[in-house]
This record gives C-alpha cells, structure tokens and sequence, in this order.
C-alpha cells in the first residue's frame, strides 16, 4: 500500500507553519512570519515596471516595488516591451540567496508597481499536495512542525534499513552523498543497490522538506550500478516535483545528476544563518511558542523569556499579542547567551 499524506497547520503568533508528511514523515515544510512582502511571495499577482532589458539573455529585469527585481523571461512575450512599461506577471520563484524571484508573464497593465492578487493561503497551499485530506491543527499540529523543523536543519539522515545521506546545499549545486554505514548483507553489491535506491527515495523527500531545487549531484555508493532501475527509481521518487524534473544518466564516477524545479524559498534560508544554526528570527519565534506553551499549561502563572537582545527583537510583537489575550503575565529579559541554550522561560 502506497504511503499516505497527512497535513497539519500550525499558527502560532508572528509564525503559521504547515508540514505535510509523507508515510508519518515530514515531507514539506511550509512557513509564513509576520512582515513578508507580499509581492515577492509565490503564486503573487503583481503589476510590475520593467526597469532593465538584457534582449541579448532574453530577460527582463522587473521592479516590484518592494524587494529585489524580478527576472521574466522574455521567450512567450508577444507584446513589445520597453524599459518603463508596466507588466503583469505572477511570482513562480521565490528569491533566494542573492538571487531574486521569478516571474511568469500573464499581460500589459497600468499603474505603478503593487499587489494585484494576494498569494495563496497557508491552508491552500497545504491542500494543494493532498486534497483529500483533513487539515490537522492544535497541539499534533504544533508537534510535527517542530519535528519538521528539527529535522530540515539536519545534514546526516538515516536510510530505512542502514547507512546515511548526507545533504549539503553549495550555491552551484546541492551535493548529497550515500553512506552505507552499517548496512550490512552476504553479498555486497546487492546491499549497496538495496542502498542506493532507499537514498533516491530519502532525498527526493528531504530534498522537498528543506525546500531545495536546482542541479541536485548524488554521489552513489558501490559500482557497476543498474542504471535502469536507479534511474525508474528515481522518477517515481521525484515524481512529486513535476513539472519540471530532468534527470541525466549515471556518470562513470558513479554520479547521478537530478536537474529540480526552484518555487518556494529554501527552508533553510528561512530558518537558518549561512552556517546552518537557527537564525536570530527562528530563536525569538522558538521562545514566543515556549512562552505560549508554558501560559496555557499554567493559566494562573507569571512567565519571562530571557533571551539576548538580537533574539528578543524577534519575539517582542507577538509577545504583546499574547499579552493582550491573556492578561499581561508574559514579559521580555534580556540576558547574556547561555552554553546550555539561546534562549529560556522561566517563572516571573
């Protein structure tokens, strides 16, 4: 029996969270926080002004009015466009890195740069990958978008039945490397096939939680591969990503190469510095969800964050909104970084 998806929302203040999982497995990690630009978003309906054209990359550079330029291809564009025109596209890739989004073409418009069509809902997005079913919210919700977190922040995955991949975003390429570990077996090239197919359908999965697309290498394990049954394995295992999915053959270096469709922001960048620990953000929004977690365990009680100032920037706004349902009894602290944990809640 085919796995099945399961969906869960998590909307906490200044945070909404949405995980789909995958045979219970987190398969995708969906984030909204407080304060994104909404014409930057994906699936975004926006009147744009074309502030550059590169006829010789076949691109058009588009101002959106808030956020980084747009890139709209021109192949498909029948109406001449001149630099200062104002277009309408939709975002079909968000920004990352230092990269900005992408655009597809819908038509001439009029009008300054701005928000023609909001992006879909959290919980429209969500339904999109399983429509049949049923959103889940509430404390299961909370839980499995902290597992889906936790591990979207990994690099070393386990495989079912022994050995690890290990995922590793480059800005040229997105490199995942198969370990057999302890996997183990009387003949050998028939564990490290048993391996290698565990790992095309690992990574399509982690690959889809932490949000990754573009040119994906897959460095196999063993040799004298079966190039048919990788490669069938490998469609039915990226099969979700479509439309858009390219996959080369195996090099001789025993080498996979996977060419993934970009759309959302990567996960990683949402939550994680360059070096792959939480960012400043993603601590603040921790510790408003521990606040959150400690006044409704204990409706009566008094509790404080203490935290570094960095961190409590992050989590000063949905703090006053929690305040203002439950009383008042939540307050701020700054306090120096701790070895143990960035941040802590205690009774005020």
């Amino acid at each position: 029996m085919a796995a099945r998806r399961a969906l869960y929302l998590d909307e906490a203040p200044g945070e909404a969270r949405g995980v789909v999982t995958l045979g219970g497995r987190p398969e995708r990690l969906l984030i909204v926080r407080g304060g994104e630009v909404g014409v930057q978003s994906l699936g975004a309906g926006v009147a744009a002004r074309v502030r550059k054209l590169d006829r010789r990359a076949g691109i058009a550079f588009l101002d959106l009015g808030e956020g980084p330029d747009a890139a709209l291809n021109l192949k498909g564009v029948e109406t001449p466009l001149v630099e200062g025109a104002s277009v309408e596209v939709e975002i079909r890739a968000e920004a990352r890195a230092d990269k900005g989004p992408t655009a597809r073409w819908i038509g001439p418009c009029e009008g300054r740069p701005r928000l023609l069509r909001p992006p879909p809902a959290l919980d429209q997005r969500l339904a999109a990958f399983a429509p049949d079913a049923r959103i889940v919210a509430g404390p299961a919700a909370r839980e499995a978008a902290d597992l889906a977190e936790a591990e979207a922040l990994e690099i070393v995955h386990p495989l079912p039945g022994g050995g690890t991949i290990s995922v590793e975003p480059t800005r040229a390429l997105t490199a995942i490397d198969v370990d057999l570990g302890e996997r183990s077996g009387s003949a050998p090239k028939q564990v490290a096939r048993a391996a290698n197919l565990a790992a095309l359908a690992e990574a399509a999965r982690v690959l889809r939680l932490k949000g990754l697309g573009g040119l994906v290498a897959i460095d196999l394990v063993g040799q004298g591969h079966d190039a048919n049954a990788l490669l069938a394995a490998a469609r039915t295992a990226f099969a979700p990503d479509n439309p858009g999915v390219a996959l080369a053959g195996i090099s001789r270096f025993g080498v996979l190469e996977i060419a993934l469709p970009r759309r959302a922001r990567p996960v990683l960048e949402r939550l994680a510095r360059p070096d792959g620990t939480p960012s400043d953000e993603t601590l603040g929004l921790r510790l408003v969800r521990e606040l959150e977690r400690e006044a409704l365990a204990d409706p009566g009680g008094r509790f404080a964050g203490l935290a570094t100032p960095q961190i409590l920037a992050f989590a000063e706004a949905p703090v006053a909104w929690l305040n203002a349902r439950m009383g008042g009894r939540l307050a701020l602290r700054s306090a120096p970084p701790s070895a143990d944990a960035p941040y802590a809640v205690v009774r005020a």
